[in-house]
């Protein structure tokens, strides 16, 4: 009877230890391991990259009634300068299919953009392109780049984006198709490149 206590206390003793030490293990493996911990794609739901061309109509109405992008500052010197060095203007710009403001609306362009050169009218676009239909609707990407307004193509980065576009990388080519020099309005045709998950 003593042999089979003394077995039945080391099999609890044993039990318990075991099942204290499986504790701290969950919990250990439950708190941040630190600042940092590296992720394989597959935890995330990620599975293989690929590379989306998206192409669309950039309509930035500076003029009449409604328009979609607005200077909100200006340097002193800025109504001396050729190239309006230090305007900041921000834009709720639509992107439609076709060069027609009225055809269909798959975004806005919505941000800043600011004069940012002495020497030639090159622009620092800071954007977000949102899109409201079809299977992008409710993603975004991010733009952060070089503007050279007369050349012919202008290519700037993107730098991000959300929903589909997670971990979104690439390049976006601006080409004007038309401006109105004296309103200023500008139609520009986007081809946009892009490699995500």
């Amino acid at each position: 009877m003593a042999k089979s206590i003394s077995s039945l206390i080391i099999f609890l003793t044993f039990s318990l230890f075991s099942y204290f030490c499986s504790l701290g293990v969950a919990a250990a493996s439950s708190k941040p391991r630190g600042f940092a911990r590296t992720l394989l794609p597959e935890t995330l739901g990620l599975k293989r990259e690929k590379i989306t061309h998206l192409h669309f109509y950039f309509h930035d109405i500076v003029s009449g009634r409604n328009p979609t992008a607005i200077k909100v500052a200006a340097a002193a010197s800025t109504n001396r300068s050729l190239t309006e060095f230090g305007l900041v203007v921000v834009m709720d710009d639509p992107l439609t299919e076709t060069p027609e403001p009225t055809s269909r609306q798959v975004g806005r362009a919505q941000g800043i953009y600011s004069s940012a050169s002495l020497d030639d009218l090159s622009l620092l676009m800071v954007l977000n392109y949102a899109f409201t239909h079809g299977k992008y609707n409710g993603s975004t990407l991010s733009i952060l780049g070089r503007n050279t307004v007369f050349s012919e193509v202008r290519e700037m980065p993107v730098v991000g984006g959300t929903g589909l576009f997670r971990f979104a990388r690439g390049y976006a080519q601006a080409k004007t198709h038309t401006i109105d020099l004296n309103t200023g309005d500008a139609v520009v045709e986007y081809n946009v490149f892009v490699v995500h998950y």
